[in-house]
């Protein structure tokens, strides 16, 4: 009982329900170690004991972090405080317009009444005397005198410090985080392309999709077929090594781009580079690689392509900049800061010393030793360069989103959020204490997997998030949306819980850990309407229940997809399209399932086959699938939707996005390769080396590889893009025709 107390105190779980009707209950050594790794010993009843005392007499004034919603009532945290403190608020070190740049903002403060009605945040506030401007929250009473807040005034939108003192002269300060009720809506509903970057190969590339193509792709998408956005995979730091871990949600780094996304001849100084016959080899070798995949079945080889590139850049960089240029790159470091150094140091640390940091002399482990300080002036050179990557990345990140903006995109470039990092990268050398070692992200077991699931990453502290006020939660967000329309967050439940697994156990030994739902949220909400930018949950599989309303509430989209949308709790029928959400992002697949085609020709059964990943018989597994995509025919088939009948690949692949735009979704998303009919997923869960996830080209049906040129003219997908909307009138350059 004293341990079950003990971890409800951390928000560890001692039990969980993988359904309705059923309850497991989690191994003791499974929450003492959980228990551990958040810094509490539990590791006998006398341990618990103690530390249960400890939790339980300690009384905090106020949490860590507090949330204000605008126009919404005070948190208990403040309503509840005595009549007659003094609350002061110290606005965050920002220039908001009306305000000399360089001023310290003055602090905001007032002294708490108790009175009634309730008032909601920013309605019937009176400015406290001295106040500029405005008075600071104020509480009115405690709960035991039923005493409701009176009167408030809001900060302004951000991340402020709060400190209070009551009347008994009791003070506590915590972080103020003060957001808007909603992230920004897209403008209106549209449509748009999802794709893994790396696998759209241009004409032009060298050996894997670039910025360059990724910025291509959206101003054809935009002006030709009145896409409102384009949705990419992670483009995180990966960890260098060899083989690089070609996951693109296995990162070193969430917090920066990675230089291999760049497009090399679209840096400014790679025209002032006068090694010409250097530069004229490396191109030649990045031919080579972009034919070997494309004509020769050769597949995206990340490494090579990262080493050409390199190359190429180590070049580029000793172009000396142009003034403007080097005031630009000055400020993009003024603003990038000590995250920025510390990403760039362990770039250069992993150069000499590899890429576990674990691994290191123990004097470099620690990034803020003496030792690593030393090791900072000695590889000056290396850190200014994979500091001018950064930058060169963020400007082509940059350039994108301007470009499908300029193209007439509502939305822009979509960008995607992992749910984690690797465990010997670059976050978690440099955020040490934010991290619980010994610890991995995962999913237990379900209906999918009875196996559960671990990824391989570990979690972020919640306790160490609310101490720090979530800064490195808010550093990731703002690095994420500076050049995005919208973000897509992978696993967005992770805001709510993670499914914590400890180093040696299987994931059916794990827990859930909760985070603060209400301060990821605010975070979230607050950095994305600073950008101006939507956001997308991807909240797919096991969802606890509340949390997809309260993702609605504050305006995040959910994601839908179409073999998943059944009436779970009636008949199991597919669900009609008026009966989906409206808020959401509706697609027929993800880089994680089969493609469309592949679904509907059952050929995702018979490569699991293959590759000894069904659980069942072959002749079961084809006959259940092939009652499902029945299923859906069928409906399609009633609806209207599908007049050229069975038989037609294409023509139903059309009727399956004829429908998802029938839907109320927001957004409609178009897999890339589903506009070709490539039949090979991307990535295979469960498998390893087994499938080459994450390594191939977008491909035709017959598997050979195509070009965003070849794409981009393909009939099958213009008569695709049609079901979604009229094309935009266009007129042929002179000579050519268009498809």
């Amino acid at each position: 009982m004293g341990l079950s107390r003990l971890a409800a105190l951390h928000g560890v779980a001692t039990s969980y329900s993988p359904s309705p009707d059923v309850t497991v209950s989690v191994p003791d050594d499974t929450v003492i170690a959980v228990l551990a790794a958040l810094g509490v010993d539990a590791g006998t009843p006398a341990d618990v004991r103690k530390c249960l005392a400890a939790a339980e007499s300690r009384s905090r004034l106020l949490p860590p972090t507090v949330v204000v919603w605008a126009g919404e009532p005070l948190p208990p945290a403040l309503a509840g405080l005595p009549p007659g403190s003094t609350v002061t608020v110290e606005p965050e070190p920002s220039d908001p317009p009306g305000r000399p740049a360089g001023r310290p903002p003055a602090p905001l403060s007032m002294r708490a009444r108790a009175a009634a009605p309730a008032a909601a945040a920013g309605e019937g506030a009176v400015p406290a005397p001295g106040a500029p401007g405005g008075a600071a929250p104020a509480s009115g009473g405690t709960a035991a005198e039923g005493l409701t807040p009176a009167w408030w005034i809001a900060p302004p939108h951000g991340v402020h410090r709060i400190h209070v003192r009551t009347p008994d002269n009791r003070r506590a300060t915590a972080t103020l985080v003060a957001a808007p009720p909603r992230v920004p809506q897209p403008p209106e509903r549209t449509h748009g392309f999802l794709v893994q970057l790396y696998s759209l190969l241009s004409a032009r590339s060298w050996g894997m999709g670039d910025l360059g193509d990724l910025a291509d792709l959206a101003i054809w998408a935009g002006r030709s077929v009145g896409s409102g956005f384009v949705q990419v995979n992670p483009l995180h730091a990966a960890v260098p090594g060899k083989p690089t871990d070609p996951s693109p949600y296995r990162p070193s780094s969430r917090r920066f781009p990675d230089p291999v996304h760049l497009h090399i001849e679209s840096i400014p100084e790679y025209g002032h580079v006068r090694d010409r016959a250097t530069l004229d080899d490396l191109r030649q070798d990045a031919a080579a690689l972009s034919e070997a995949v494309l004509n020769k079945g050769a597949l995206i080889d990340r490494d090579a392509v990262w080493e050409l590139k390199r190359q190429a850049l180590e070049l580029v960089v000793r172009v000396p900049l142009t003034p403007g240029r080097r005031a630009d790159y000055c400020d993009f470091l003024a603003e990038q800061g000590q995250a920025l150094e510390d990403h760039a140091l362990w770039c250069a640390l992993a150069e000499v010393h590899g890429p576990d940091w674990h691994t290191w002399p123990e004097a470099l482990r620690d990034p803020r030793s003496p030792g690593t300080s030393r090791a900072r002036s000695e590889l000056l050179d290396r850190v200014d360069f994979h500091c001018r990557l950064a930058w060169l990345t963020a400007g082509q990140l940059a350039a994108a989103q301007r470009a499908a903006e300029d193209a007439g995109m509502g939305v822009g470039i979509v960008h995607d959020l992992a749910v984690g990092v690797h465990p010997a990268g670059a976050d978690t050398w440099s955020q040490q204490e934010a991290f619980a070692h010994g610890m991995s992200v995962g999913a237990p077991p379900d209906a999918f997997n009875a196996r559960g699931q671990d990824w391989g990453l570990p979690p972020w502290r919640p306790d160490v998030l609310a101490a720090t006020g979530y800064a490195a939660y808010r550093g990731l967000l703002r690095g994420l949306l500076a050049h995005a329309g919208a973000l897509r967050i992978d696993h967005v439940m992770g805001l709510f819980r993670l499914w914590w697994v400890p180093e040696g156990c299987p994931p059916t030994d794990g827990t859930y850990v909760a985070y603060d739902a209400e301060a990821m949220l605010a975070v979230l909400v607050l950095e994305a309407h600073r950008a101006g930018a939507a956001v997308v949950g991807e909240d797919l599989g096991t969802v606890a229940p509340g949390v997809r309303e309260a993702l609605a509430r504050r305006g995040v989209l959910g994601t839908s997809v179409l073999w998943f949308e059944r009436d779970w709790e009636g008949d199991g029928r597919p669900l009609a399209p008026e009966e989906w959400r409206q808020d959401c992002l509706a697609t027929a697949t993800t880089h994680d399932l089969p493609s469309t085609a592949a679904r509907l020709t059952g050929d995702h059964v018979t490569l699991r086959h293959r590759l000894g990943l069904l659980t069942r018989s072959l002749e079961e597994e084809l006959t259940e699938d092939t009652t499902d995509t029945a299923e859906w025919l069928a409906l399609l088939a009633r609806l209207r939707m599908l007049p050229e009948g069975d038989g037609d690949e294409e023509a139903a692949v059309r009727a399956v996005h004829r429908f998802l735009r029938r839907t109320p979704a927001r957004m409609t998303g178009v897999w890339l390769p589903d506009t070709v009919g490539d039949r090979r997923p991307q990535n295979l869960p469960g498998t390893w080396d087994q499938y080459p996830n994450w390594r191939l080209p977008i491909a035709d049906p017959e598997g050979h590889p195509v070009t965003l040129e070849e794409i981009t003219a393909s009939p099958r997908l213009h008569a695709l893009m049609e079901v979604l909307g009229p094309r935009k009138p266009r007129t042929a350059p002179p000579g050519e025709r268009l498809p």
